[in-house]
């Protein structure tokens, strides 16, 4: 059985792990600086905003910051890639993933009404790049939930964004070489007990994710 990590806390990433079960792979969550042949692939979940000081700057906006959990899953983030093993970021899973390779964040979008969390996600319309992972999967255009403040900002090195919010936020991305992904919304709150009828089906996302294993 495929096997793997979220690096997260376990008590906030059980709708990570069942989304995972779900699509018949052992989700393990730890923040335990991993030897990367244990696991077939990682996921980096959703949670609070990433330490500026990771991307060269001052505090503008960015809140509920957890240091030392940044730079674990940073440090994570890094064995996976060096063994070039599939990664698929959430949330805040695609900004580490964008900051690790050179890029930044927007650390308080003007249209942060559009995405925030506000008792329950926003929901809006995206449009996927014709040629991404993304369009099979969904078609061109579909509705995405949101639960962010924070955005993207300048692309890091391969990086390529593939996926827009109608009010230009990036919604996706994809590197240019090696098995590593991401999104801003949340597939793991579009399935299984989560599903709503608004939105497509997370697990296809889910299910693209884990093909890229070997």
């Amino acid at each position: 059985m495929k096997k793997i990590l979220i690096a997260g806390y376990p008590e906030k990433s059980g709708n990570y792990e069942k989304a995972l079960m779900k699509s018949g792979v052992c989700p393990v969550t730890s923040l335990h600086v991993p030897d990367s042949e244990e696991y077939d692939a990682l996921l980096l979940p959703g949670g609070g905003d990433i330490d500026p000081v990771l991307f060269g700057q001052l505090n503008n906006g960015s809140r509920e910051i957890d240091t030392a959990l940044d730079r674990i899953q940073m440090m994570i983030l890094k064995d996976f890639i060096w063994a070039k093993k599939p990664v698929l970021g959430i949330c805040k899973g695609i900004q580490l993933i964008n900051i690790f390779f050179g890029g930044d964040i927007i650390q308080h979008l003007p249209s942060s009404k559009n995405h925030e969390y506000a008792g329950h996600d926003q929901i809006h319309k995206s449009r996927a790049d014709d040629k991404s992972f993304l369009a099979p999967l969904y078609g061109l255009e579909f509705a995405v939930n949101s639960a962010h403040h924070q955005g993207l900002g300048a692309a890091g090195r391969n990086i390529n964004y593939i996926q827009y919010a109608e009010d230009g936020v990036v919604e996706g991305l994809s590197h240019s070489s090696l098995p590593v992904i991401g999104v801003q919304w949340h597939p793991e709150r579009m399935c299984c007990d989560f599903a709503v009828p608004a939105l497509p089906d997370g697990s296809r996302l889910l299910d693209y994710f884990l093909n890229l294993i070997l």
